[in-house]
């Protein structure tokens, strides 16, 4: 009865769902090259990130059926070199039953080398991954964990979940490492409305003690979510650990974004480094969002990914991206331990095997007004990596218009990279027939010895950008019409230098 009623149903929708996908506009100008995208339907948080045997994993929320957000399960791709990813099949889906409805949350994922969970077979470490199991006919999260002994492809759910329940609506996004010293793992999970994240310890995955909790602290105006605390040498001295707490809250000067707080960690309590008022942000632009850093990867590197929010513009088949690998560092500066991003290192390898005719490299060049770059066959897609080294000279602003479109000598639409030297700050801007749309994306930035070092990533539609080798980072999203491809290098009033340009064509 209760089949042949679904068959109804279906039929009556059936042709619905046609013609929506018929009447979806397709949009390949916005599909960036670089940047993840899955190859259909909606993504959010980057999930489970782990490397095992030289493969970058990537885990991530996605609705499998539609191009929007809901139904979710645990997507799943691959890469070497965090450049070219390999879609494969979605890897722990939603599960529905008469009674429960449960779409899997963000979380994590590690390598079980201990065999501490007992989930291993023939002495090979699993995989065990760890997430938040929403369900929402029950108004309740819980963490559930799943196992795998095909190296990721598929996992079995624990017979025993939840692991940890708390009888919350908000409690999610584990994130579990290993403590080398203690023989334990450590859980650092949200309690979202209440500001707080709790630390929890375990010996096999299963069971969780609460060690202590952290919050009300930094920026509280925004729910927490999506938590992480990572060991990090500062300035690369191995000597001096501090802990890296990074959570997605949010700038409220921006319509989302990421805080952090460096401490010590004492084996159970985090202590924050500065004054509970103190706020510091991961990301000063308007899309980045529940970044995680990756388990197991060797040598101290610590490596992120982060989810590049798309907000309303639509894009077809897919909608969402994940930012690019970004190495973490902390750094001693005169306000304390800070941290600095970077483009992941195996990203450079990847860039410098690109031919000499995908590469531009250029030296002490004088700008005044406007200096078109590139050329009729490279630097015209939109797709492509910037680094410079910009001296303002007399310059009242100086940098970079991209994705840009003219009629003569006017303006049609650009995106404007730019350092105010009278504001003392980076900023973007968005210009529509000479004019600037929107409020300007801000972040205030000191020169190096009368210097600002520029990394410009424009990938179809995301745009992200380090400053100062990576003290400050804005990134967002444009969306360009298929024409709006210029390039060009600007000072305003006044004369400015290109000690250092060099750019890598990534467009195909």
């Amino acid at each position: 009865m209760k089949k042949s009623i679904l068959s109804v149903l279906l039929a009556g929708l059936w042709p619905l769902l046609v013609r929506a996908q018929q009447e979806a506009v397709p949009t390949p100008q916005w599909r960036p090259v670089y940047h993840f995208t899955p190859a259909r339907n909606w993504t959010n948080d980057p999930n489970g990130l782990i490397y095992v045997d030289g493969i970058y994993h990537l885990y991530y929320q996605h609705n499998p059926y539609e191009n929007k957000w809901g139904h979710m399960s645990w997507g799943h791709a691959v890469s070497k070199d965090l450049l070219h990813w390999q879609h494969l099949p979605v890897a722990i889906p939603e599960m529905v039953t008469e009674d429960t409805t449960t779409w899997i949350f963000s979380g994590s994922a590690v390598l079980d080398r201990q065999n501490t969970s007992g989930f291993g077979k023939n002495g090979k470490a699993p995989l065990v991954a760890i997430y938040t199991a929403d369900q929402p006919r029950q108004k309740k999260e819980s963490q559930f964990i799943a196992y795998s002994n095909d190296g990721g492809l598929t996992y079995t759910n624990y017979p025993g979940n939840p692991v940890l329940d708390l009888n919350e609506k908000d409690f999610r996004d584990p994130g579990v490492i290993w403590l080398e010293d203690q023989q334990k793992w450590l859980m650092t999970v949200a309690l979202p409305v209440a500001h707080k994240v709790q630390f929890y310890r375990s010996a096999d995955l299963k069971k969780w003690e609460l060690l202590s909790e952290f919050g009300n602290q930094g920026d509280t105006r925004k729910i927490w979510e999506c938590p992480s605390l990572t060991p990090i040498f500062v300035d690369g001295d191995t000597s001096r650990k501090k802990w890296l707490l990074m959570i997605s809250s949010g700038n409220p000067d921006a319509a989302t974004g990421m805080q952090y707080f460096t401490g010590d960690f004492d084996g159970k309590t985090f202590t924050n480094d500065n004054p509970p008022e103190h706020k510091m942000f991961v990301d000063y632009g308007r899309t980045f969002y529940a970044a995680i850093p990756y388990n197991n990867l060797p040598g101290n590197r610590q490596t992120m990914l982060g989810w590049l929010m798309p907000f309303e513009t639509p894009t077809w088949p897919w909608r969402g991206q994940m930012s690019i690998a970004r190495d973490l560092h902390l750094k001693s500066t005169p306000e304390g331990v800070r941290l600095f991003q970077q483009p992941s290192e195996v990203l450079y390898a990847s860039l410098e095997k690109l031919p000499a005719a995908r590469k531009m490299r250029k030296e002490n060049i004088a700008v005044r007004g406007e200096l078109p770059l590139g050329g009729a066959k490279h630097f015209r897609s939109n797709a492509w990596w910037i680094e410079a080294v910009l001296t303002p000279g007399t310059a009242e602003a100086a940098g970079f218009k991209i994705a840009r479109q003219m009629s003569g000598s006017k303006v049609v639409a650009e995106t404007v990279v730019g350092y105010s030297v009278q504001r003392g700050e980076l900023y973007i801007a968005q210009v529509k027939d000479g004019k600037v749309t929107g409020e300007p994306e801000r972040v205030p930035v000191k020169p190096a010895n009368g210097k600002i070092r520029l990394q410009v990533l424009l990938d179809k539609s995301s745009l992200e950008v380090f400053v100062n080798g990576g003290e400050k980072v804005i990134t967002t999203l444009i969306f360009p019409g298929k024409d709006t491809t210029g390039l060009a290098a600007f000072a305003e009033n006044g004369e400015a230098r290109l000690d250092m340009l060099k750019a890598w064509d990534l467009g195909r």
